[in-house]
């Protein structure tokens, strides 16, 4: 086999190099690699079961690969220096039940080193739309104020890498647009995993589109729009390539 133990691309952020992931017998990857640069905006589109939350969980070294390297910013992913350096909302986030939205946001911040902690979760606590809440235990709140405590979670030490499972699930369409805002405002690289593609339009430039573990298409949003005919949506295009590679 190949040596994979060169050294990681500069101004690469998230570098996959012939990832393969098995959970027991099933392939979840299998023999993925890309890169993605410091500063891009990428989203990370397939069908259910494509290998999508697979991918985040070994960018975040929650899992590690069965082959392969991953770097972040040329750190191991479960290094601290990598893990210093992203922040993660997983799909179904679920922050500390029994503490409030303020505690839980202390308590992470502090982990988090955050300089200047009670400005930061006042600020949080403000762009969000949860200062009312902010007392509330986490147990006693409605899934969409849970969503915004998670992703407030998630950029509380305003992250170099962004790695989000869905993003705006739950939130209404106020609250979409509000953090729609806060996303775009932030100079990171961002990895969005969604289904929807007017999500991935509004907060991506780039796209990986994966299948059964296969990456089977990477590049611009704009050249998507260019493998289908110019009426077509870009929903209907993704869903072709989907299709055709089953």
């Amino acid at each position: 086999m190949k040596s994979l133990d060169k050294e990681f691309s500069v101004g690469i952020a998230i570098e996959f190099r012939e990832v393969t992931k098995y959970y027991g017998n099933v392939l979840a990857l299998d023999n993925i690699s890309f890169n993605i640069p410091i500063g891009s905006k990428t989203a990370l589109l397939g069908p259910n079961g494509a290998g999508k939350t697979t991918t985040l969980k070994l960018i975040v070294g929650l899992l590690r690969p069965n082959q392969g390297l991953i770097r972040i910013m040329n750190f191991e992913p479960d290094s601290v220096e990598a893990k210093s350096l992203v922040g993660y909302l997983p799909e179904d986030a679920q922050p500390y039940r029994v503490l409030s939205v303020r505690e839980n946001l202390e308590y992470i911040g502090a982990l988090r080193n955050v300089e200047d902690l009670k400005n930061r979760v006042d600020e949080l606590l403000d762009a969000l739309n949860l200062r009312e809440f902010e007392k509330a235990k986490v147990g006693r709140l409605s899934r969409g104020n849970v969503q915004k405590l998670a992703i407030a979670l998630a950029i509380i030490h305003n992250p170099k890498i962004l790695v989000l499972d869905e993003p705006l699930n739950y939130l209404d369409i106020p609250t979409q647009e509000s953090v729609v805002k806060i996303l775009k405002s932030m100079d990171c690289t961002m990895l969005v995993s969604t289904h929807i593609m007017s999500i991935a339009s509004r907060l991506t430039e780039d796209v990986l589109m994966i299948s059964r573990g296969k990456l089977i298409w990477s590049g611009k949003i704009n050249d998507l729009r260019k493998l289908g005919s110019e009426e077509e949506p870009l929903e209907a295009i993704v869903s072709r390539m989907l299709t055709q590679y089953k």
